[in-house]
């Protein structure tokens, strides 16, 4: 019996020493996609892209796409995904439940959602008449921002028994060069796609909620330029895309903000086909 005891005492060492051995190692592996469970500190964003297919479970939070990939668009998921979200498990600084809105300025292709009034004043000291103009640019942007919140979201809410109320969400302004953008590169072009999201981040600011900017550093600069200091566009968190591993994703926390004043407070980063999200706070 003695013999048997300490091979017993043997083996129940060993196998505690591998134990502590795993936990103390930190969790980068990248996460398997598909159906499962996500790491417990990761969230997950998601849109149109996934409506009728399977997605992690047990993400810390979601992020949703209120779009059907273009900024006059609705995700025709949006209240099933809603319910995903609110179903986080939380554990981390960031909100269960955030929303993201596609971006665009098609001025001067006579889009018909392209504004010919101004409601309410914007800050180009002009009025918005239907041209190609930086006051006409904001309008859209406002005007886009309005339809996410009454025409899209609201009912989605309501419908999975979530807040309807705009302000008790982040909203992240999805700014990529996928959407029609003036890419000419002068400081006209793009002043007048700064409008748009400057008009589009009054919105939402009006409504109570707070606004931040996903985009990588390339195309961010290829859209929107330098942000004067009077932009409303000044200090606003960014989401920073780009990463391919979990490991890159938190170097990115460390990235520079797009505008001045601003924090990356989260990081995006794809393995097997889902996106994953580290949250740079807390």
């Amino acid at each position: 019996m003695g013999h048997t005891c300490e091979v017993r005492r043997a083996a129940a060492a060993i196998a505690l020493t591998l134990i502590l051995a795993a936990s103390a190692q930190p969790a980068m592996a990248a996460p398997s996609g598909g159906k499962g469970a996500a790491p417990s500190t990761l969230g997950i964003d998601i849109s149109w892209p996934q409506c009728g297919t399977s997605v992690p479970t047990n993400q810390a939070f979601g992020i949703v796409g209120v779009n059907d990939g273009l900024a006059n668009t609705t995700n025709p998921c949006l209240s099933d995904q809603l319910k995903w979200a609110a179903a986080s498990k939380g554990g981390t600084a960031q909100a269960k439940v955030q929303l993201y809105v596609n971006t665009a300025n098609p001025g001067g292709l006579n889009t018909a959602s392209w504004p010919t009034s101004s409601t309410p004043q914007n800050p180009y000291s002009q009025a918005c008449t239907g041209g190609d103009t930086p006051a006409c640019a904001w309008q859209y942007g406002w005007n886009r921002a309005s339809e996410d919140v009454d025409t899209r979201f609201a009912p989605a809410a309501s419908a999975a028994g979530l807040s309807a109320d705009p302000a008790a969400y982040r909203w992240w302004l999805d700014v990529e060069l996928d959407n029609t953008w003036k890419t000419g590169g002068t400081s006209a072009d793009q002043t007048s796609n700064r409008a748009v999201l400057e008009g589009m981040t009054a919105h939402f600011t009006s409504r109570g909620a707070k606004v931040g900017l996903y985009a990588t550093a390339y195309q961010w600069g290829q859209i929107a330029g330098a942000v004067p200091a009077s932009s409303n566009l000044t200090g606003l968190d960014n989401w920073r895309p780009g990463a391919t591993t979990q490991r890159a994703a938190q170097a990115a926390c460390a990235a520079a903000p797009l505008t001045a004043g601003g924090h990356v407070t989260l990081a995006q980063f794809v393995s097997g086909g889902i996106d994953y999200n580290v949250s740079c706070v807390g």
